[in-house]
């Protein structure tokens, strides 16, 4: 994209982004207990069996399938047993025909075993079992390897590990991983009139809300924030700011001084920088005057300063760059259909997305207020309704575009 003024659309601003990055090269090791959420650096193949015995799924007794087939409660089946074995245990010998070991579950199956009778069909003995009824061979039977087979490739490079993940890795045996790194943001928000939280707020200033904001959320997708603090309405002190940022970030976001007005200064932030500007205004509302750049190949993000833009425009652009820099495709947000189960009558002449609930199939929208600086009504929103661009208003029952947040 070059500096024209004219907008782009939103898929195209996506795009523009994504094309610019890459995921973060180099890789860092971690302990297992600390993976949760991030992203493997490697593909993890199996180094052992699991199960690595063939074991017993119940407690009972292991033996021969063949020394039972005529079993019943009228004519049991009479064995000697000759050991017993726990989970953890081992039985070092050979089952000959006519014994049987009492096992318990989770425990190594015997050799000369093919079959564990449950506990219940027989009369629990403890020199010698009587059984009541026949089993197949290999019935009640975990075979080794029936869960994951040695030298099995459990994950790609590129997998976000959970806890499940997690669970598999460790019954590997595994201690430690290797794993991507994590993309570290930098968060400054412009303006004379925000004024930090906890201090007195005098005439016509505000609370900086946009800025803890975007931190908790970049921090809640697992992204290390390296600063995040405020600066007035001075081109120098902001060009500074963001340079000084860039030192230990591999994406800067600011909110405020993107559009038209006297106090937008970003548009000469810009040059001081000597910033490649990318993109400015997109065809979409809230958040039409975002201004995306390059420095020194890094991303350089602009938001609006209204809080509902600010937020609406970090979902639904700055999401799929970050997911691509992080080789994180779960951080991206995802996309479905709803069936509206109220009206919004409101006309909207160009593109759109309101602050909505889905569940199971329906979106609501509640006394939302819809505008562009309103916050609260963010609150309990799960999507937002991409509404196209001419649309005469929307009727219970209509379907709509779903973006889930």
């Amino acid at each position: 994209m070059s500096e024209g003024l004219t907008m782009i659309s939103l898929e195209d601003a996506i795009s523009v982004l994504e094309s610019r990055v890459s995921v973060l090269p180099g890789e860092e090791q971690i302990p297992i207990g600390e993976a949760r959420g991030r992203v493997l650096a490697r593909q993890i193949t199996a180094g052992i069996a699991n199960p690595p015995f063939d074991r017993s799924p119940l407690d009972g007794y292991a033996l021969r399938a063949a020394d039972i087939a005529m079993a019943t409660r009228e004519t049991p089946a009479r064995l000697s047993v000759v050991g017993e074995v726990c989970a953890g245990g081992w039985f070092s010998g050979e089952v000959q025909p006519g014994q049987a070991v009492r096992i318990m579950t989770g425990a190594a199956i015997p050799r000369g075993c093919d079959c564990v009778v449950r506990q219940e069909d027989t009369n629990y003995g403890e020199e010698t079992v009587e059984v009541y009824r026949p089993v197949s061979p290999h019935q009640n039977y975990c075979f080794a390897g029936e869960d994951i087979r040695k030298g099995t490739v459990l994950m790609p490079a590129g997998e976000k590990l959970t806890p499940v993940h997690m669970g598999v890795l460790a019954g590997q045996g595994l201690t430690g991983l290797s794993v991507r790194p994590r993309v570290r943001a930098a968060v400054i928000s412009t303006g004379d009139e925000i004024v930090p939280i906890g201090t007195p707020l005098a005439p016509g200033k505000i609370y900086n809300s946009s800025l803890l904001m975007l931190r908790a959320r970049l921090e809640e997708l697992g992204i290390i924030v390296t600063q995040s603090r405020s600066v007035g309405d001075d081109p120098q002190a902001v060009a500074g700011a963001i340079g000084e940022a860039f030192q230990n970030a591999d994406v800067v976001i600011t909110t405020g001084g993107v559009s038209v007005g006297k106090k937008d200064i970003l548009h000469e932030v810009l040059p001081l920088l000597e910033a490649e500007r990318l993109f400015w205004r997109v065809l979409m509302k809230p958040g039409t005057p975002i201004l995306c750049a390059q420095y020194q190949g890094k991303p350089l993000c602009c938001l609006s300063g209204n809080p509902f833009a600010t937020i609406a425009t970090f979902e639904l652009i700055l999401r799929p760059m970050l997911a691509k820099l992080s080789g994180d495709r779960e951080m991206t947000y995802r996309r479905t259909t709803g069936k509206m189960a109220e009206d919004f009558p409101k006309r909207s002449p160009g593109r759109r997305f309101i602050r909505a609930r889905y569940w199971d199939g329906l979106v609501t929208l509640g006394k939302r207020n819809h505008s562009s600086g309103a916050l609260y009504s963010m609150v309990n929103c799960n999507c937002l309704v991409d509404i196209e661009a001419g649309n005469k208003g929307l009727r219970i029952g209509d379907l709509v575009k779903v973006v889930l947040l």
